[in-house]
């Protein structure tokens, strides 16, 4: 049954990464060892990706014995396969993060989110990550009657939380950024940007491994023993690992390692091709001034171009959690739509990953155990988030949960039915989103 697949092996070859443009021009490819003994360490973390690479690195530095079990390769799963847009702001609208929190908690959420793409400029900058960083998002409205929302937002933006670095795009200017007849206005954000990540979470893994993390790949962990009641013991089939405290990294490929978690989280997949290369004159065609784009379907389609030149372009209705058999057929449609022009272009590149949504679109940060911790669920906006999240996490486990607070008293919902029904309600949701798009509303 699609509720029972495991999703780090029905895709993928497992210990290989997948088949993406990201993976053809990583700067270096991980060799860190299995876990073959038992070890005794301060924290483990399961999960290779954003927030388990940050949180080793957050916690290594400050001087913890700290263990990473990735059961593929480190920046395998979301954070080596998304669309590389580092957003400001969370998933959500902060007008309506303050209907849902009130106006203080909805700026301090806004708060972190700027303290999140921070971090990642900032990381980039420290470890000499090469990995492409290009400022700007332009957010494009794919029907005229969005574009008034955009300008409203934009100004609410500039005068509510003083933020200076989005501007409104009306529609004569959009066609000089987007070579697509599909949108009719939006917002430009040069505070935010995009970047290769894959070289992103491989550089945060090599800083962590400098700092003093023990980092194990191919490494799965299959039980977990003893939360809440001293030290946990993580379970493999080659060896253990005996820790003071635990973090749970997972994200879309957890499965049912922790039933509380799963019961907030649902994994959805997402594609992505990557067109044959451009000349310069052509690319601009397509994006004239090299920001990432993101529209307003509900059913996103986002988009940017890659440092030689390449369209990176995401979207696509699934259904179901099996890779289409031809994922580049699958993402060209759409990417005609927006791109009529490029019908005979060379898709050189396709491939699909799995995230993690939660009901409310924003991450799940819980303490599970006294000793046990997660972050989770980032809907799509984890580049920055999730790199925020492992630091977030470190500070918890060091004894300084304010941050940590702040996305706890979310209280994000589990979903109706929990894990069981995860998938029935994926085939809702869908339909409804794209019924959303289709019809306008």
């Amino acid at each position: 049954m699609l509720t029972t697949l495991d999703l780090l092996t029905a895709n993928d070859t497992p210990g290989c990464h997948a088949p993406s443009y990201y993976a053809a021009t990583a700067n270096a490819m991980t060799a860190h060892p299995r876990l073959d003994e038992t070890l005794n360490c301060q924290v483990c973390i399961v999960g290779g990706g954003y927030t388990g690479l940050s949180a080793a690195l957050h916690l290594a530095e400050k001087g913890l014995d700290v263990v990473l079990l990735e059961a593929n390769r480190i920046g395998w799963g979301a954070s080596g396969r998304n669309g590389g847009q580092v957003g400001s702001g969370q998933r959500v609208e902060q007008t309506e993060l303050e209907q849902r929190h009130g106006q203080a908690h909805a700026k301090l959420l806004w708060g972190l989110a700027e303290e999140s793409k921070a971090l990642v400029r900032g990381l980039i900058s420290r470890h000499g990550i090469a990995c492409d960083y290009s400022p700007g998002i332009l957010h494009a409205d794919h029907r005229k009657s969005y574009v008034e929302e955009s300008r409203d937002y934009v100004e609410h933006l500039r005068l509510v939380y003083g933020y200076e670095d989005i501007r409104f795009v009306d529609g004569d200017e959009i066609g000089q950024h987007v070579g697509s007849p599909r949108y009719f206005g939006g917002s430009l954000d040069m505070g935010a940007g995009h970047l290769h990540p894959l070289n992103f979470a491989l550089g945060i893994g090599g800083a962590a491994q400098a700092a003093g993390a023990k980092i194990f790949e191919e490494t799965r962990v299959n039980g977990i023993d003893g939360k809440g009641s001293g030290r946990i013991t993580v379970r493999t089939a080659t060896g253990d690992v005996k820790a003071d405290h635990l973090i749970l990294a997972c994200n879309g490929y957890l499965g049912r390692l922790d039933r509380q978690t799963a019961a907030h989280v649902m994994p959805i997949n997402n594609y992505i091709v990557a067109t044959e290369p451009f000349s310069e004159e052509e690319a601009k065609q397509l994006i004239g001034n090299n920001a990432a784009v993101a529209d307003s379907k509900f059913v996103i389609n986002y988009f940017r171009l890659s440092a030689d030149r390449r369209l990176l372009f995401g979207g696509g209705e699934n259904y179901g959690y099996r890779f289409p058999d031809d994922i580049k057929s699958f993402v060209r449609a759409p990417m005609l739509e927006i791109f009529p022009q490029l019908k005979d272009v060379g898709i050189d590149y396709g491939w699909g990953g799995t995230l993690a949504i939660t009901p409310k679109r924003m991450p799940y940060f819980a303490r599970l155990a006294p000793n046990m911790l997660t972050a989770t669920g980032y809907s799509g906006h984890g580049v920055a988030m999730a790199t925020l999240g492992g630091q977030i996490l470190a500070e918890a486990v060091s004894g300084t949960a304010g941050r940590f607070d702040v996305f706890d008293k979310l209280e994000i919902p589990a979903f109706p039915g929990g894990d069981r029904l995860r998938f029935p309600l994926l085939v809702l949701a869908m339909t409804w989103f794209s019924l959303r798009d289709r019809l306008g509303f």
